[in-house]
């Protein structure tokens, strides 16, 4: 299921959709009158044949629905609960994000403006436009390649625990949590409205990816102090992280036979260029077992930083004592040896250390 996860977590917070008239209060989610959903649309522009898919959740393939014939399609089907569906016309972004129950639900738009199609006619569809419509003005500071916002942040915190503590029952509850632990990596904090959800939001897709976050966020926790430790570098000379202390550093995880590490690399390497002058430095800790291989990738890919390794692969002793299990992975330090945040990729890294080095 983690996929559709994926996709979800990288949509803009508000989607695709949007209601014509801003819901006031809670929609009352009442049972269907039928047994099961019809999706009724009319979105013109695209011409006859047009598929319309759902997305696999398991492969996130698009699985035809139904085809556009003179801008019209029908779908029709049968939730066992309410749960999040993306949609996408033509085999193309962009992904429609619908929260379906059985309902009898319309779509309407154009072609040219799918951020704009009108969804009607599902209650928990509509609870989902009441919190993303609530988030919409900070949504840009989930993005991985964000400045960081503390304030945006610290409202998306706020708005999403408000609407699961004021909701406990929607299906959409999940997903205010998972936004919260986006925002905030603060796991006590999933954990504790997670505790309010009943079984059977618990139980659906988006609820049961909640207790992964939990159980991810208490191995080496936000705000945690890394212990001492010491491993010899490529020259065989002991590296002890205490040594770091005053300096900003990432610890980063990785090895010359990772392929995802390797393609890590460059945003690293640009973090680290950018910041080196300014009280920050990179400690690479590799899962190497040929020491020939990692100094090779090392000079290859340009990682002028320190690194250490044991040569032992998985059984690295660092890596161990972190509870590595996959890679690449990294934790930044602030001068204290304080874990300030983890698992940073891409512009992510960049855009926290803009934060913290300004």
């Amino acid at each position: 299921m983690r996929s559709i996860f994926i996709l979800l977590l990288l949509l803009p917070v508000i989607g695709f959709t949007q209601v014509k008239k801003p819901v006031k209060s809670k929609p009352a989610v009442k049972a269907a009158a039928f047994d099961g959903y019809i999706i009724t649309g009319m979105v013109t522009g695209f011409p006859d044949g047009t598929p319309v898919s759902f997305l696999n959740e398991q492969t996130n393939a698009p699985e035809q629905q139904a085809i556009i014939n003179k801008g019209k399609f029908i779908i029709k089907g049968k939730m066992d609960q309410p749960g999040f569906k993306g949609l996408i016309f033509n085999n193309a972004p962009p992904l429609v994000p619908l929260f379906l129950d059985n309902s009898n639900i319309k779509i309407t738009g154009n072609k040219d403006a799918l951020d704009k199609l009108v969804i009607s006619g599902s209650p928990v569809h509509e609870q989902f436009i009441i919190y993303t419509s609530a988030i919409k003005p900070y949504e840009k500071f989930l993005s991985p390649d964000a400045v960081q916002d503390s304030f945006a942040l610290d409202q998306i915190a706020s708005t999403s625990e408000y609407f699961v503590k004021k909701y406990p029952t929607s299906p959409v509850s999940p997903l205010a949590i998972i936004r919260l632990y986006q925002a905030t990596q603060n796991g006590m904090k999933a954990e504790e409205l997670y505790n309010l959800l009943p079984g059977h939001i618990r139980s659906s897709p988006l609820g049961n990816y909640i207790p992964q976050l939990i159980a991810e966020s208490k191995i080496n926790p936000i705000g945690s102090f890394v212990s001492d430790f010491t491993q010899a570098d490529t020259a065989g000379i002991p590296i002890n992280i205490s040594g770091y202390r005053g300096k900003y550093v990432l610890i980063d995880f990785w090895a010359s036979w990772c392929r995802p590490c390797r393609q890590e690399n460059p945003n690293v390497v640009a973090a680290f260029d950018k910041f080196k002058n300014k009280n920050f430095t990179v400690l690479g800790v590799s899962l190497d077992q040929n020491k020939k291989a990692w100094i090779d990738a090392i000079k290859m890919d340009g990682l002028n930083w320190s690194h250490v390794s044991d040569l032992k692969g998985w059984g690295n002793q660092v890596a161990a004592k972190f509870k590595v299990t996959s890679i690449p992975q990294n934790l930044l330090l602030d001068p204290q040896g304080k874990i300030i945040a983890k698992n940073l990729r891409g512009g992510a890294l960049q855009g926290r250390l803009n934060a913290v080095l300004k």
